[in-house]
């Protein structure tokens, strides 16, 4: 069934040209992201044409088949079959994502989150491209100093390349006709660095909410059990969640997540083996997002243990997100971002990132004090509305038409 666009019948005409040098659909965070913002925008009714790398994977997947998503008739998706060497493939869609922006219609924007291609549309002539709109979701040379951390095995920039990365991204801040951040922690420290801008806002990520609005049942009876969803890479912290549960003998833990073939989940078995705890721990491996829900459902209470490292401090997890929808008390690190959205005592608990002892503490207090987790998941499932992709996509839209309005000469009322 083809989603027909909210209220086309008035909406004005509206063009986003998203770019997004990805494989495509791609089950990284990046890729729900992504969709996840296309498709709510293109929900309002705005015309929506997606740009990624083609699919890896025969046959191809259908992306809103893979997203459990309904069709939009204004959301368009555009593969380009690049292929070779990184280096290639990172070209040839630089140069389509230019040639792409200069065919676009003029009564809309271009909309990305890759600060490359940010920053190969701003070395367009102005009159030539429609405005630009950048996403940040870090400052990439932090991002590229401190990679080992992000991803196991992977090196670190050289200083060339952070040099090379700090001028795109100044070029990038003082270019693009509208900014967005996704915390505002990211925000302040690009006005530090860079000094102010207009046409900046901050919009933190999202998450799908069921229909119903109906809270999730409480957990079912048993010994407790804490629960983690998203990628195993040490920054975040299920290391830290295992060394707590070696504190917390009779709690039991479910990690969802891990990909095949990485080492990330091997290592983080071999601590719970190491620490005599793996019988407590139930690992699933890499599973679909639709999947998630479900396992959340099964758990006491859900920890969000990211450490305390350089690049930590720009995250905006998605999964914090879908712990508030799930119906269940959060422990999160208590970290600058995190505490734009978790206020201690009232929608989850903090303990210090990196902690294990703090965590454990966290741990036995919500499973001593049922009432406070119960009051802690209530007042996180209440709020978690503001945090939709549909609500998100209102902010967007508006801060879109506010840095891109349709020219009055071109404007179509249906």
């Amino acid at each position: 069934m083809t989603m027909q666009p909210r209220n086309p019948a008035t909406a004005e005409s509206f063009d986003i040209l998203y770019l997004a040098d990805i494989r495509f659909p791609m089950e990284r965070a990046n890729g729900i992201q992504t969709f996840e913002t296309c498709h709510a925008l293109a929900s309002r009714g705005l015309r929506i044409t997606l740009v990624v790398r083609d699919d890896t994977a025969r046959p191809r997947r259908d992306p809103f088949v893979f997203y459990g998503l309904p069709p939009v008739s204004t959301l368009r998706i555009e593969r380009l079959p690049v292929a070779g060497p990184h280096v290639c493939r990172r070209a040839w869609y630089l140069a389509a994502a230019v040639w792409a922006a200069m065919r676009a219609a003029r009564r809309g924007c271009v909309f990305t989150r890759d600060l490359g291609v940010a920053d190969a549309v701003l070395s367009m002539p102005r009159r030539l491209r429609p405005p630009l709109v950048y996403e940040s979701h870090g400052f990439a040379p932090v991002f590229a100093k401190t990679m080992p951390e992000l991803v196991s095995g992977t090196p670190a920039g050289g200083q060339t390349k952070i040099r090379r990365l700090f001028r795109r991204e100044r070029r990038v801040w003082l270019g693009a006709d509208g900014y967005i951040t996704t915390t505002g922690v990211l925000a302040s420290e690009m006005r530090d660095r860079f000094g102010d801008r207009p046409c900046l806002t901050t919009v933190s990520n999202g998450v799908r909410l069921s229909d119903d609005g109906v809270m999730p049942p409480p957990p079912p009876a048993g010994p407790t059990l804490v629960a983690y969803a998203g990628h195993l890479y040490p920054w975040k912290g299920v290391d830290v969640l295992i060394r707590a549960l070696r504190l917390v003998p009779g709690v039991r833990a479910l990690i969802v997540g891990g990909f095949p073939g990485e080492p990330d989940l091997e290592r983080v078995r071999m601590l719970a083996r190491e620490l005599e705890v793996d019988e407590r721990v139930r690992f699933t491996g890499q599973v679909e997002p639709s999947r998630v829900p479900a396992l959340l459902s099964e758990a006491t209470m859900l920890v969000l243990p990211t450490v305390a490292t350089e690049s930590a401090a720009y995250t905006s997890p998605l999964k914090l997100f879908e712990y508030f929808a799930a119906g269940r008390p959060v422990i999160a690190s208590d970290l600058a971002p995190v505490r734009e959205l978790v206020r201690d005592g009232e929608n989850g608990l903090l303990f210090s990132a990196g902690d294990a002892d703090a965590l454990a503490g966290a741990i036995r207090r919500l499973g001593d004090d049922r009432p406070l987790a119960a009051a802690l998941a209530q007042t996180a499932f209440a709020e978690v509305e503001r945090y939709s992709w549909r609500r998100r996509a209102e902010r967007l839209e508006a801060f879109l038409r506010d840095v891109a309005p349709v020219p009055a000469h071109i404007r179509v009322i249906a």
